[in-house]
């Protein structure tokens, strides 16, 4: 299909030899004898891969038409038409966006050396405008993949995580699901102080994989029935370092790994292994250490039943300030019972509601 020329000139006989000369070349021209009826025609949606235009026009000149033109079809050069006279005119027009001007009277092909630069500047701006388009997308399209394939991986991590999370359960001998209940009031505590959610999800997998550790500790003492002597205690308290050096090896666990190695901190600094204090223990420990002691409390043990969960609020409160953040427990104190007995109900729900009747330590 031919290019399509708008040629506009208020006088007849200049539209004419224009109009003979490129049709000769094969173009595809049109006719507008005024600057007003080539808006009109600009306008009416037809559309043009060029325009030659006379500068001097007594109803819309060709500065005013070039500036319309160039608003609606930002693509399409635009050739002006001038007398000599008027060059300082036309290299205004060049200065506002017109691509060439033309002199009258017309050399044929100086004419159309100069319509073919023009229409292969266009065909190049378009061209260049198109490939960035689709580079765009085409970033945008693999972005997008990468973004997916991200979320997969994780998935895949988290599904890993539930697995290995359960395995430590029946390991360690805890009632079923601890891991769960433990992480969604982790998760709970955390969402009411107004930790970001980006930290939430950190903090969960920490308190999920808290115990990753004890997989390291023989059963003999994991499930020795009896009080385990000073070397054994020394043995089970490993568990927080050998549980930290698992998890920080992996990629996208490495923060949750600082909770893993200090869930067993205390607030006042005599817990383990490192003797943490007060600001020195992650956030997401101290509220695992509030979330944790309150599933112990209403969970059975072999040793005795579970117990309610104003039991727990009452011991949390008395050890506020000593194993616990005094910030975190009285934003626990806050919450209502049937929260966390509603999250008990839906993660257990999902069970054979079976316990483990060995009993079990932190």
């Amino acid at each position: 299909m031919p290019d399509r020329i708008l040629v506009v000139d208020d006088e007849e006989a200049i539209r004419e030899i224009l109009s003979t000369m490129l049709a000769a070349a094969g173009y595809a021209c049109k006719q507008a004898g005024s600057g007003t009826e080539a808006l009109a025609v600009l306008t009416s949606g037809e559309e043009f891969e060029l325009m030659l235009s006379d500068l001097m026009m007594p109803d819309l000149d060709g500065i005013s038409l070039l500036g319309h033109a160039k608003e609606k079809y930002p693509d399409m050069p635009v050739v002006m038409v001038t007398a000599v006279h008027d060059i300082s005119v036309a290299l205004d027009a060049i200065r506002k966006g017109a691509y060439d001007y033309q002199l009258k009277p017309f050399e044929r092909e100086h004419l159309l050396n100069t319509v073919s630069r023009a229409l292969e500047n266009r065909r190049l701006k378009v061209e260049n405008r198109n490939y960035q388009t689709n580079l765009e997308s085409l970033v945008e399209a693999r972005t997008n993949q990468l973004q997916e394939a991200l979320r997969d991986l994780e998935r895949s991590y988290d599904i890993t995580l539930e697995v290995l999370g359960e395995a430590l359960d029946y390991k360690d001998g805890e009632t079923e699901n601890h891991s769960k209940r433990v992480t969604a009031y982790t998760m709970a505590i955390a969402s009411r102080m107004g930790v970001p959610k980006e930290q939430i999800e950190v903090m969960a997998r920490g308190a999920f994989l808290h115990d990753v550790g004890k997989m390291a500790i023989p059963d003999s003492i994991l499930h020795k029935p009896g009080k385990l002597t000073p070397e054994e205690v020394l043995v089970m308290r490993e568990h927080c370092y050998l549980g930290y050096k698992l998890v920080q090896r992996i990629p996208v666990l490495r923060e949750a790994a600082d909770i893993v190695y200090s869930h067993q901190e205390r607030f006042d600094g005599s817990g383990y292994p490192r003797g943490l204090k007060a600001d020195q223990i992650p956030l997401g420990s101290r509220i695992f250490s509030v979330a944790d002691t309150l599933d112990a409390i209403t969970s059975d043990r072999a040793y005795r039943p579970a117990q309610s969960i104003d039991a727990a609020r009452q011991e949390i409160q008395r050890c506020s300030g000593t194993q616990f953040d005094p910030e975190v427990v009285n934003v626990f104190l806050e919450m209502p019972d049937t929260i966390f007995q509603d999250l008990r109900r839906d993660i257990d729900s999902h069970n054979d509601g079976l316990v483990d009747p060995t009993g079990g330590r932190s």
